[in-house]
């Protein structure tokens, strides 16, 4: 699958961060609200993700060369981990803010106007979040689907602050306001840990998640009834691409035509259930010692 078309995905993130920033920016200078202002805050680091994800699509969707001979798809674990570390520094800025104005709280004004601005963004970031998801899971983007997660927490976050800064406006308790300021700081960093946690497992060669291996079993087992076995099974993600390697054991009468001609069909089949998967095999003959000495990871 062409992975060109993922790009368009950001473009659209992009757009979407734009015209949130500007609306959470005209609620706070309305309002006053600190919390607000946290929510706004966020807005530019959607903007920056978002600009990352576009960088990263681009280097992600290069072919491979003499140097990087598996491809670059892995460019996507750099933009979801700095997405995750700008997410870090949002939070902190906000903590920042909101303890500040929990020594010298103020009144709010303009509530009502505010929040309906506010709401605005948020459904507007709702909308874009779907959007991703979906461009996620048809290019298979760890980067698109990062920016999703991250738009939809800040979904969540914007419902927690336009209900807490409609608190303080009714109650007049004004550091309910800073309060939920450093609730949502406290949300954020809890997100930014979990996208940078995800994007260092993927750097690392993590293995296929368990509902891709139970799909390379499956088709593994229809050869198994055929009287051929494997072993020295490894898988590793790579952003959008898959890699999957095995030794594939036919009995040792076999020609070598006919054995290279059923490991060429297991790659085959793999690659029909796993989309852009590399498959590499390896034939051994059944039953001799030397088959065996390689399946341990160490060697």
């Amino acid at each position: 699958m062409s992975r060109a078309g993922a790009r368009k995905f950001a473009f659209l993130s992009i757009a979407a961060a734009v015209v949130t920033i500007a609306l959470k920016a005209l609620a706070w200078w309305v309002t006053g609200s600190v919390g607000l202002l946290s929510d706004a805050l966020e807005g530019t680091i959607n903007f920056a993700g978002a600009i990352v994800v576009l960088a990263m699509l681009g280097v992600a969707a290069r072919p491979p060369d003499e140097d990087h001979a598996y491809g670059y798809t892995k460019a996507e674990y750099f933009a979801s981990g700095l997405e995750g570390t700008l997410i870090l520094v949002a939070a902190i800025a906000i903590a920042v803010a909101a303890v500040d104005r929990l020594i010298t709280p103020r009144p709010l004004e303009y509530v009502g106007s505010g929040l309906a601005v506010s709401v605005a963004a948020s459904l507007v970031n709702y909308a874009v979040a779907r959007r991703l998801y979906e461009g996620g899971r048809r290019y298979r983007s760890i980067a698109l689907e990062a920016d999703a997660r991250h738009l939809m927490t800040d979904v969540w976050t914007s419902a927690g602050v336009i209900v807490g800064v409609a608190a303080a406006w009714t109650t007049g308790w004004e550091r309910l306001d800073p309060l939920v300021a450093l609730a949502v700081a406290a949300n954020i960093v809890w997100s930014g840990y979990e996208l940078m946690r995800r994007s260092i497992k993927g750097l690392l060669d993590r293995a296929l998640p368990p509902e891709q291996l139970r799909i390379l079993d499956r088709v593994l087992d229809r050869y198994r009834d055929r009287g051929v076995d494997f072993h020295a099974l490894r898988t590793r993600q790579a952003g959008a691409r898959s890699f999957v390697s095995l030794h594939v054991l036919v009995p040792a009468d076999w020609t070598v035509a006919r054995g290279h001609d059923l490991a060429h069909q297991v790659e085959e089949d793999i690659r029909g259930e796993l989309p852009d998967a590399v498959v590499l095999t390896h034939v051994e003959p059944i039953g001799y010692p030397e088959s065996y000495r390689d399946i341990d990871f160490d060697r």
